[in-house]
C-alpha cells in the first residue's frame, strides 16, 4: 500500500464499486475507475498495470466473458435458423395445454429450457415472449402474471444449464462436478424459485384478471409458425450435440474451457444443417456476440480490479476482523453472513458477484475447512438472488418483455423467493453435520 496505509484501505475501490453500482451507473465505467484507484493504492507502474490487464485477458473471468460472447453468438444463430423458435413451438404447441394452469406451467418450462440452453435470461425470454404472448393471451393470462412467470422461470434456467456462465463459474471456483453442484445448489435453488413463482403467479393472475389483459390483436393463432424440414433437422442436431456434450462433459469432468469447444461445434453444425454457408454462420455469431463485447471487456477488467484489492491485503484484513464473529457463531453463522453480504452487499453481473464474494471470503473458507458443496450454495444464492431482492434491470426487463407495468407483483415474487432461499441457506447451515 502506498504511504504505508493500513491494508483495510485496500477496500476503497470495492466500496466505491458497491456505492456507485447501486446508483445505477454504467458498470464498465465504474470498474475501470476502480481498477485505476486500485492500481494507485498498490503502487502499480505503467508496465505492471499493463501486465495486469494482459493477465485479465487470459484469466478465468476473461474465459467466462469469452463464453458469454460465444453464447450470445449461438443465440443469434439459433434465432436466424429458426431453431430457437422451433424449441418454443414444440414445447408450447405439442404439450396439448388446455387450461390456464397448464399454459402457465408450459410457459415456465419453455422459459427455463430456453434460458438454460442459451445461457441468457434476457436473450432466451426475448425470443420466447413474442411467441407465447399470443398463446397466453388467448387463455386470458394477464401481463402481470406473465411478467412474474418469465422472471422466475428464466432465472431458474440460469441455475441448471451446464454451460451457463453462472454454473460454469461456480464449478470453476469450487472444483465440484456438475452432479455435485446440482444436488446441493442448482436443483434446490431452482425448485424454490420455480415453485414460488408458480404460486405467486397464480395469485397475481387471480388479482389482476378482469382488471388488465392483452389486446385482441395479441390473441392470434400461432399455427402460422410451421418449421420446415431444415429447421427440424437443425433443431435435432442442436439437441443431439448438446445432450452428447453434457454426457461427455460429466464423464470426462471437463472444465470451463470445454464450453468453447461445445459452442463452436454446435454453431458450425447447426449452421451447416440449416443451409448456411460457413461465412454466414460466422457472421451470425459475430452479430450476436457484438452485443456482449462490453461485457467481455468488463470481465477482463474485473480481474485486475480484484487482484489489486487482494494485493493490498484488504481481504486478509477483513477476514481477521470477522473471524471473532465466526468463532462465536461457527460455520453456520459464516454461511448465512456471507450469503447476506453476497445478496445485499455486492452488486453487478452475477459472475462478477460470485468472484467478489469468493475472493473476499476464500481465506476464511480455507481456514474453516468449509465444504465446497455448501460454498456453492453461498455463491449461487449470494450472486443470483440479488436480482430478486430489489428491483433491478433484470426484473424490469422481464416485466417489459411481458408488456406489463406491474412492478409491485414482480417485487412481491422477488421478496418471497429471497426469503425462501435465505431459509434454505439457514436450514442447511444449522442441520449440516459439521
Amino acid at each position: 500500500m502506498i504511504l504505508g496505509l493500513p491494508a483495510i484501505f485496500g477496500f476503497l475501490p470495492l466500496l466505491i464499486y458497491i456505492i456507485i453500482s447501486f446508483k445505477g451507473a454504467d458498470m464498465l465505467w465504474v470498474v475501470l475507475l476502480c481498477v485505476i484507484i486500485g492500481a494507485v493504492l498498490t503502487g502499480q507502474t505503467p508496465i505492471t498495470f499493463g501486465n495486469a490487464i494482459a493477465s485479465g485477458i487470459g484469466s478465468f473471468l476473461g474465459l467466462i466473458g469469452f463464453i458469454i460472447l460465444l453464447g450470445a453468438g449461438l443465440g443469434e444463430l439459433l434465432t436466424q435458423t429458426g431453431v430457437a423458435q422451433n424449441i418454443v413451438y414444440l414445447v408450447m404447441k405439442k404439450t396439448g395445454v388446455k387450461s390456464k394452469k397448464q399454459v402457465m406451467l408450459a410457459t415456465m418450462f419453455a422459459s427455463t429450457l430456453l434460458v438454460s440452453l442459451l445461457g441468457s435470461m434476457a436473450g432466451g425470454n426475448a425470443i420466447l415472449a413474442p411467441i407465447i404472448i399470443p398463446i397466453v393471451a388467448s387463455f386470458g393470462i394477464t401481463p402481470s402474471a406473465l411478467g412474474v412467470l418469465l422472471h422466475g422461470a428464466g432465472a431458474s434456467g440460469l441455475y441448471i444449464g451446464p454451460f451457463v456462465p453462472t454454473v460454469v463459474t461456480t464449478l470453476g471456483l469450487t472444483g465440484l462436478s456438475y452432479g455435485q453442484y446440482m444436488k446441493y445448489a442448482g436443483i434446490p435453488v431452482s425448485l424454490i424459485v420455480l415453485v414460488s413463482t408458480y404460486f405467486v403467479a397464480l395469485k397475481v393472475q387471480k388479482n389482476t384478471e378482469g382488471k388488465e389483459s392483452y389486446g385482441k390483436e395479441d390473441m392470434v393463432d400461432t399455427s402460422n409458425f410451421e418449421p420446415d424440414a431444415r429447421t427440424k433437422k437443425a433443431t435435432f442436431t442442436f439437441a443431439a450435440i448438446m445432450i452428447l456434450s453434457i454426457v461427455y462433459g460429466i464423464y470426462a469432468k471437463a472444465g470451463a474451457s470445454f464450453v468453447i469447444t461445445v459452442m463452436g461445434i454446435t454453431s458450425l453444425a447447426v449452421g451447416y444443417i440449416a443451409g448456411l454457408k460457413p461465412d454466414e454462420t460466422l457472421k451470425a455469431i459475430v452479430k450476436g456476440s457484438s452485443r456482449m463485447y462490453w461485457l467481455f471487456i468488463l470481465f477482463v477488467l474485473y480481474d485486475p480490479f480484484l487482484n489489486f484489492v487482494t494485493q493490498s491485503g484488504a481481504f486478509d484484513a477483513i477476514a481477521s476482523y470477522i473471524k471473532p464473529l465466526i468463532n462465536a457463531g461457527g460455520k453456520p453463522i459464516f454461511m448465512i453472513l456471507t450469503t447476506l453480504i453476497g445478496i445485499f452487499g455486492v452488486s453487478g453481473a452475477a459472475v462478477a458477484q460470485e468472484k467478489v464474494v469468493h475472493t473476499m471470503f476464500f481465506p476464511l473458507v480455507q481456514q474453516l475447512n468449509f465444504p465446497m458443496t455448501l460454498w456453492a450454495i453461498v455463491l449461487l444464492v449470494g450472486s443470483q438472488i440479488t436480482f430478486f431482492a430489489y428491483p433491478t434491470g433484470d426484473m424490469v426487463g422481464q416485466m417489459g418483455l411481458a408488456r406489463s407495468k406491474d412492478l409491485k407483483s414482480m417485487v412481491k415474487n422477488g421478496l418471497v423467493i429471497t426469503v425462501l432461499n435465505l431459509l434454505y441457506v439457514a436450514i442447511v447451515a444449522f442441520l449440516y453435520r459439521w
